[in-house]
């Protein structure tokens, strides 16, 4: 019988074969979801999805695209704002 937290469905059932010869069960925590622009909702690209300790060893320019707003918004609503903000002033 698995350990109480593994009995739930936030982990990923995995079958791996030991060396042994015998299969046993690992349970590894799901992907997160893609991240998704702030204003239309659409999915980014460029921004890698992994958990927190897999992301934290990526280098900065792996994180997210090097752009303003990058890994917030979409390029094309990251346009949108630049405009915008050109005709303000």
């Amino acid at each position: 019988m698995p350990q109480l937290r593994y009995r739930s469905r936030s982990y990923r059932r995995i079958f791996k074969k030991t060396p042994g010869g015998k299969t046993v069960l690992r349970y590894k925590k799901k992907k997160p979801s893609k991240h998704i622009c702030a204003e239309c909702g659409k999915f980014l690209h460029g921004v890698p999805r992994g958990r927190p300790y897999e992301i934290n060893k990526l280098s900065k320019s792996k994180k997210r695209p090097n752009r303003p707003y990058g890994g917030n918004l979409c390029p094309e609503c990251a346009r949108k704002v630049f405009k915008r903000e050109a005709r303000k002033e």
